[in-house]
C-alpha cells in the first residue's frame, strides 16, 4: 500500500462517518502485517494476529464489536481479535500503545457506552434515593431506641415501687 493510497483510503474512511483513528489502525495494522510478514516469512502466525489485533480496534473505534462488550480496554481488544490478553500486554505491546493513543486521540464514546452512560446515571439516582431513605430509616431506628430504654426504666422502676405482691395499679387521669 502506498502512501498515497493509505491517505485516499483515511479521506474515504473519514467521509462515511469512519473516524479517523479507524483509519489509522487499518493503515498501522496493514504494514505491521506485511512487515512481520517479510521479516519472518516462516511464521505467518504473527501476520495474523497483528491483523486480528488491527480488525479488532477498528470495530471497537467505530463502536460495532463483534465478540465483546465494546468496551475501550485491552481485555475487550484481546475478546474482539480473539486472542489471549497476553499477546497484547507480552508480545504485541505496540499495538495495544497505539490502542490507547487513538482512543485519547479520537475523544469520543463510542455508541456502546453512551447506553452504559444513561443506565449509570439512571443508576445513580437511584443510589441516592436509597441512601437517603436508608438514612432516615436509620435516624428512626435510633428514635426508637431511646424510647424502648426509656420505657424500660419506667417499667423497672414501677415493678419497684409496686412492691412485695408486684401488682402494679394503673391510676386514672383525669
Amino acid at each position: 500500500m502506498t502512501q498515497m493510497q493509505s491517505t485516499t483510503e483515511a479521506a474515504a474512511l473519514a467521509a462515511i462517518g469512519e473516524p479517523l483513528s479507524a483509519g489509522i489502525a487499518k493503515t498501522v495494522g496493514a504494514v505491521l502485517a506485511q512487515v512481520s510478514a517479510v521479516a519472518t516469512p516462516g511464521s505467518p502466525q504473527d501476520a495474523a494476529e497483528i491483523q486480528a489485533i488491527t480488525d479488532a480496534m477498528v470495530r471497537l473505534l467505530v463502536g460495532v464489536p463483534l465478540r465483546s462488550d465494546g468496551q475501550l480496554t485491552v481485555k475487550s481488544l484481546a475478546e474482539e481479535a480473539g486472542l489471549r490478553r497476553n499477546k497484547l500486554t507480552h508480545k504485541h505491546t505496540g499495538l495495544k500503545d497505539l490502542f490507547y493513543a487513538l482512543i485519547r486521540a479520537q475523544d469520543v464514546r463510542p455508541k456502546v457506552a453512551d447506553g452504559l452512560k444513561e443506565t449509570n446515571d439512571e443508576l445513580s439516582v437511584r443510589l441516592k434515593k436509597v441512601r437517603e431513605e436508608r438514612d432516615q430509616l436509620q435516624a428512626q431506628v435510633k428514635q426508637l431506641v431511646r424510647v424502648v430504654q426509656v420505657l424500660e426504666v419506667e417499667n423497672h422502676q414501677l415493678r419497684e415501687s409496686a412492691g412485695q405482691n408486684g401488682v402494679v395499679r394503673v391510676l386514672r387521669r383525669h
